[in-house]
């Protein structure tokens, strides 16, 4: 073997330790992630069951009138287990939560509506109360149904709304309005054809995703969303929690007279 030949062998020796070095040190870096999350994991739990058994004295005093309504959004395959749901719903009842908004993607709760009103005897549903469920404090819980489709239709209610007022402005001789599309436009359109619903304070995403999974846009503009993991491992620490963080936060909202911008959210 000549001296080219030993070269070009060490070469090769020497890419292949540097190798097997990289993948060492990348299975080392996993196992330092993968137990930081667990480690965090296993934290969120210890402190939930704290916050339970009241071991944490600060989620004692939450400023629930901060949180007039709250939207919960269901994956559709868990809103089939409705005895969780109802316990969700009792344990916001007891911290005095009185208006929500529960949305699964397939009406599956929709489905369960009577189910759940047998069971919460204080509940009623949002289309029996007349006045406005966020300026009042009603002794019993107020609950609206929602699915993507109320959305869908919502949208193509208040679109074909605004496409026929524009269209007789433009007939009688008026000027054609180039900017249907605006927002307030369809604020509007959606207030006329009773889909403009409630805007939730919070938004707590019960799933295996971190998606609001189509609740209607136009009501989370200036909503917190929260994810909780999934509906078979929800804790009543966890929600606590959540909602003690979301009555921390200042919120300053601005609303330009030209047009809806995002709000601006100080902690």
């Amino acid at each position: 073997m000549n001296f080219r030949d030993g070269a070009h062998n060490l070469y090769h020796i020497i890419v292949a330790i540097g190798y097997l070095g990289l993948q060492l040190l990348w299975y080392f870096l996993q196992i330092i992630v993968s137990a930081w999350y667990y480690i965090l994991i296993a934290g969120n739990i210890f402190e939930s069951y704290f916050i339970s058994y009241g071991v944490l004295k600060k989620y004692k005093s939450l400023h629930i009138g901060k949180l007039q309504y709250l939207a919960i959004v269901i994956e559709s395959e868990d809103a089939h287990q409705t005895s969780k749901v109802v316990k969700l719903l009792q344990w916001l009842d007891s911290v005095g939560v009185k208006n929500v908004c529960l949305y699964d993607m397939n009406g599956v709760l929709k489905k369960s509506k009577e189910t759940i009103f047998q069971t919460l005897k204080n509940a009623k549903s949002i289309e029996e109360v007349n006045e406005d469920v966020t300026h009042h404090a009603p002794d019993h819980m107020t609950l609206e149904f929602v699915s993507y489709v109320d959305g869908k239709e919502a949208v193509a209610k208040a679109a074909n709304l605004i496409f026929v007022k524009n269209f007789k402005q433009h007939n009688i001789g008026g000027v054609l309005d180039h900017q249907i599309s605006l927002e307030p436009h369809l604020n509007q359109a959606l207030q006329i054809v009773g889909c403009k619903g409630p805007e939730p304070d919070l938004l707590l995403v019960y799933g295996p995703v971190r998606s609001h999974l189509g609740f209607p846009a136009w009501r989370i503009r200036y909503t917190e969303i929260v994810h909780m993991g999934s509906l078979n491992f929800m804790r009543y620490g966890s929600l606590i929690k959540a909602i003690y963080n979301f009555t921390k936060v200042r919120h300053n909202y601005d609303f330009p007279k030209a047009s809806s911008q995002p709000s601006t959210r100080n902690k």
